[in-house]
């Protein structure tokens, strides 16, 4: 996985980029990507958004 604090535009290969949490798309060189972060049981987790529209389908 890929350390979501980095440019995801720089040297990302498909293969190891995240995939959007509503439509399962790869998310490489995207400029609208979100991420949504929070702690569960002591772990941080992380959603990958390929898109405002993603994240807000995913939220309804």
């Amino acid at each position: 996985m890929v350390d979501p604090t980095s440019d995801l535009g720089e040297d990302i290969d498909e293969s190891n980029a995240p995939a959007c949490a509503t439509c399962g798309e790869k998310i490489v060189q995207s400029p609208t990507h979100r991420v949504v972060t929070w702690i569960e049981d002591g772990q941080v987790q992380e959603r990958h958004f390929c898109s405002d529209e993603c994240k807000a389908a995913y939220d309804e």
